[in-house]
């Protein structure tokens, strides 16, 4: 049980953009400096795990959520639809930054995945957000490796296995289902693909 609860702590999804932008910086080649890199490092982290935290802990306080898993579709509505947008807006900044518009691309992604999780619990299915993290890096980079005619062969393997770890460790810890579980690790690898294709 705790091997379960650790693996889904370090792969938490608001952790996943960060560690997405990073592998990013240190892959692909570019003309940024440390400093400017640094900053769209802070935004990120900022944008995607301080601000994730604040609304949870706002939420929790103001008892909309019995607890910072947000177990139900019903507690999972507001901070979902919070990040969809804020996601949104993120890559809107990003992309009108001159050679950023990689990564605007995986939070546009990131935006669209949500958005799909969301109208999704309509339908009274709680897709895992944290396999839509895990699909949208592994879809980024196949997206990476069309843009820049170069592989990426370990990540997106590493991605998968990852992938595989944590859908085993959620159906373990009984948080979702299988069809939970792929509906979301496939939204998350499609998403990166439909947007660079209508961008």
């Amino acid at each position: 049980m705790k091997a379960h609860k650790f693996i889904s702590t370090i792969l938490h999804p608001i952790l996943i953009p960060t560690i997405g932008v990073m592998l990013y910086f240190l892959l692909i080649t570019n003309t940024f400096i440390s400093k400017i890199k640094f900053t769209i490092l802070g935004l990120v982290f900022i944008t995607t795990y301080l601000i994730p935290i604040l609304v949870l802990v706002l939420l929790k306080k103001l008892k909309l959520i019995e607890s910072y898993q947000i177990k139900t579709i019903k507690e999972r509505k507001i901070p979902i639809g919070l990040m969809i947008i804020l996601f949104y807006i993120l890559a809107n900044t990003l992309n009108r930054i001159p050679n950023l518009r990689e990564i605007a691309l995986l939070f546009y992604a990131t935006s669209l995945g949500l958005f799909i999780i969301y109208f999704l619990f309509y339908f009274k299915i709680k897709s895992s957000i944290h396999l839509l993290s895990m699909g949208i890096i592994l879809g980024f980079f196949m997206v990476l490796s069309s843009i820049y005619s170069q592989s990426f062969l370990i990540i997106i393997i590493t991605a998968l296995l990852f992938a595989g770890i944590l859908g085993r460790s959620r159906l373990y810890l009984e948080a979702h289902n299988n069809k939970e579980i792929y509906i979301a690790f496939f939204t998350g690898v499609i998403s990166p693909l439909f947007i660079y294709y209508i961008l």
